[in-house]
């Protein structure tokens, strides 16, 4: 008997120890959400509370890239025919009009295309003569009807031969007339010279890039969008971006395509948007920037960005509770502590100095939530923290 009451006193004692455990633990998990504070150091922080409010926020999706120019408002200039580099006319930087000679190659091929064209048109003058003669007598039966056909195909094939020589010329920019051995480079489209690949004696191969142009005027962004975002981005979306390694001046822009393939391995699809003409001055090609892609207006709970603060990865708001304690040890000054309790949030859409949030634990709709100081609360609460902004 006296064994089984010292067993029950046992059980008592473990359970009472249990309990005590579970009840520190609790005050534990409540102290690590909640801080408070004096009344005195309430006013020197300066402490603000507010509500959450149902604000109309631009949803926005974040993205980076880099300024481009269109295949069309970029030529690289090469030449059709070799030769040695007699001249060169512009400098890297130049501003050009489309047909512009930017060099001269020499070749004496060109003479011999040039021989073969007067050649040509010559015999096409006499060939010319001895048809009409030919067609009045093989009209009259005075000559035999083959003679006729004869000088017919050859004027046809001297014909030919003159404009195949006219065309060669004129693709590479020769005149018909006269003799020359030089031939012109010559900007394909108005633009301004990028990087020059030639020098004055080198040879200039065919089918090698040997200047480079662009127009600028035309510039838009090219953006890698992720998988998950593709469902949010449509044609005609309003952009703002900035350049990465330039100012913060926010420029727009107006998404005008959305690529049909993965970019790459990073499950990125390029989406093109139109940069605003009066805002595409001082860009130049390859310019990183980060933008956001303005979705849509919804109408949210929102709260000031300073109040929603970080602590490792996750995200909190601070809520005052209505319950003041009188702190003890100040009971002759009657001075009272003001708790506030960590709340987690999800945070959405930043727009306009406000933050959208969504509550993980519901609350009150009346309750009194801290819009300045926070950072402190969650300084004090943890010993140290990151804000969000």
């Amino acid at each position: 008997m006296a064994a089984y009451s010292l067993l029950l006193i046992a059980y008592s004692v473990l359970i009472s120890c249990n309990e005590k455990k579970e009840e520190e633990t609790h005050e534990e998990e409540k102290s690590s959400t909640e801080v408070a504070l004096t009344a005195s150091q309430y006013k020197t922080i300066g402490i603000e509370t507010g509500f959450v409010e149902n604000r109309n926020l631009n949803k926005v999706i974040k993205a980076n890239g880099y300024t481009t120019v269109p295949p069309q408002n970029s030529a690289e200039v090469s030449t059709l025919i070799g030769g040695t580099v007699k001249d060169i006319f512009v400098l890297e930087g130049t501003f050009v009009n489309k047909g512009k000679v930017l060099a001269t190659i020499q070749n004496l091929e060109v003479i011999e295309m040039q021989e073969e064209y007067h050649s040509a048109t010559a015999n096409i003058e006499y060939l010319q003569l001895e048809y009409n003669r030919q067609k009045t007598l093989s009209d009259e039966n005075v000559n035999p009807r083959k003679t006729f056909q004869e000088v017919k195909a050859k004027l046809a094939a001297e014909r030919a031969k003159a404009q195949a020589a006219k065309n060669k010329l004129e693709a590479l920019h020769v005149s018909t007339k006269g003799s020359t051995s030089l031939v012109p480079i010559v900007a394909p489209i108005s633009g301004y010279v990028g990087k020059i690949s030639i020098a004055k004696g080198a040879y200039a191969q065919t089918g090698v890039s040997l200047f480079e142009v662009v127009d600028n005027s035309q510039m838009h962004l090219d953006l890698n969008v992720y998988e998950k975002d593709l469902g949010s981005i449509s044609l005609g979306q309003v952009i703002d971006f900035v350049l990465t390694n330039q100012s913060n001046k926010s420029i727009k822009g107006k998404i005008f395509g959305i690529n049909k393939s993965f970019s790459n391995e990073s499950k990125t699809v390029a989406v093109h948007a139109k940069i605003e003409s009066a805002d595409a001055k001082g860009l130049i090609p390859g310019m990183y920037v980060s933008a956001n892609i303005n979705i849509t207006n919804a109408t949210v709970p929102a709260l000031p960005k300073d109040a929603v603060v970080r602590n490792a990865d996750k995200y909190f708001v601070f809520v005052e509770e209505d319950e003041h304690k009188e702190k003890s040890e100040n009971k002759e000054n009657h001075e009272k502590e003001i708790h506030f309790k960590a709340i987690e949030v999800i945070p959405g859409t930043t727009d306009l100095g406000f933050t959208e949030v969504k509550f993980v634990d519901e609350i009150a709709p009346n309750a009194k939530i801290v819009t300045e100081g926070a950072f402190y609360l969650l300084s004090a609460m943890k010993g140290g923290g990151e804000h969000e902004h």
